[in-house]
């Protein structure tokens, strides 16, 4: 006689996950709160408006300043993931969603929480939507994307690298939507989903075998933390800074251009009067 199993599909099970952290109360940032207490003690007051109206780079904010606050963010969340991940190894910490221990979501939820604040200060648009905390397609798809930059995949690598050459190269106010949801990029993000799945089920293990042991779990998987979420971060953060969309110059460049295209329509007006 056979057996049917019924098997989850790696990629869905990331994306549960993820969906799942994005609710949790305090995940979201709100990108022009954040650049203006990030920036506060580094930059004039100009400075940061022009950051948040635009994007640091643009505002010529110096290399060394958008290190400094990115390194901060990362120990500032690094502190807080620890400490609750040290929480919800004591057995019985932490309820379970779904089929998916709070303690892992709770993890997810500070890896999104540092994922944006890295985005936002090396120069992404708002990654969420205006009209709601939810993820749409987009937003799914680009933080899946820097979640696999985290994990050290290299695909995900080369898909936020495209996709920050779109944001720059069209002077995009927030992500591309087609790339992401049906363009080039998707089957990048539903690979990187689909190997982010297999890892997160590894990890599911791992967080249960930790609990097994009392005091001992919490030690566990508090050290566990520590030494995955920092090598993460740093990872995004490296990753992030090698673009060329957050370099300082990148506006003089734009600026540039749009004064040259503004001087061949000026010539070429003169052109057709003549």
């Amino acid at each position: 006689m056979s057996k049917t199993v019924e098997t989850q599909d790696p990629g869905s099970r990331f994306t549960q996950t993820l969906n799942a952290a994005a609710k949790l109360p305090g995940v979201r940032i709100d990108r022009d709160n954040y650049l203006r207490a990030a920036l506060k003690r580094h930059c004039t007051e100009e400075q940061i408006e022009s950051a948040v109206a635009s994007n640091p780079a643009a505002a010529g904010i110096p290399v060394a300043v958008i290190r400094a606050v990115a390194n901060d963010s990362i120990k500032y969340e690094t502190a807080k993931v620890t400490t609750l991940s040290t929480a919800a190894g004591i057995p019985g910490g932490f309820a379970i969603i779904g089929t998916i221990p709070a303690d892992i979501v709770q993890y997810f939820g500070h890896v999104l929480r540092i994922a944006q604040k890295l985005a936002y200060i090396y120069s992404w648009p708002d990654l969420f939507a205006e009209d709601g905390d939810s993820l749409d397609d987009a937003t799914e798809g680009i933080l899946t994307l820097f979640v696999g930059v985290m994990f050290g995949v290299q695909l995900a690598q080369a898909g936020v690298a495209k996709v920050s050459t779109m944001i720059a190269g069209q002077v995009l106010k927030k992500l591309p939507q087609q790339a992401l949801t049906k363009g080039a990029i998707f089957p990048v993000v539903k690979k990187v989903a689909a190997y982010l799945g297999i890892r997160l089920t590894k990890q599911l293990f791992a967080v249960s075998v930790a609990k097994i042991v009392p005091v001992l779990g919490a030690v566990l998987s508090g050290g566990l933390t520590l030494a995955t979420f920092l090598p993460m971060s740093k990872r995004l953060q490296k990753h992030l800074a090698s673009l060329e969309m957050t370099k300082p110059r990148l506006q003089a460049v734009e600026d540039e251009s749009a004064l040259g295209e503004e001087s061949r329509e000026v010539n070429s007006a003169k052109t057709e009067g003549t």
